[in-house]
């Protein structure tokens, strides 16, 4: 098989504060929207990759847990520290975790899908 460019979909159910919330929120670029009878869905740019964000989802009170969503959609950033003091300043409740092999910001977005933010510099190693 060859691929030219692999993507998530991300099927929610407060589509519009998902869609604020990937946007203004986390800072994804909007590759293109269509809102048509019968297919509404909005793509952000995924660092290289897209996520797709479509109606009839699951929304759940504070975090999914992994049997309601075993995924977690991860960004690796530069500035983790930083970006999560910028997000609970949005009011985001944002929890980072150092281990030995680096550090990770835990948050979710309004359905509740877990997100997690990972330092870039220590990847890989």
């Amino acid at each position: 098989m060859r691929t030219e460019r692999c993507g998530l979909v991300l099927h929610t159910e407060r589509y519009e504060a998902c869609v604020a919330f990937y946007r203004d929120v986390v800072g994804l670029r909007v590759e293109f929207e269509k809102d048509e009878p019968g297919q509404v869905l909005t793509i952000f740019d995924f660092g290289g990759a897209y996520l797709m964000l479509e109606r009839d989802g699951l929304a759940v009170r504070g975090r999914k847990t992994k049997d309601q969503n075993p995924a977690t959609l991860r960004l690796n950033v530069v500035d983790l520290d930083g970006i999560a003091a910028s997000l609970r300043d949005k009011g985001l409740d944002v929890s980072v975790a150092r281990f030995e092999w680096g550090a990770i910001a835990d948050l979710c977005d309004p359905d509740g899908n877990r997100c997690q933010l990972r330092e870039t510099g220590s990847f890989g190693r």
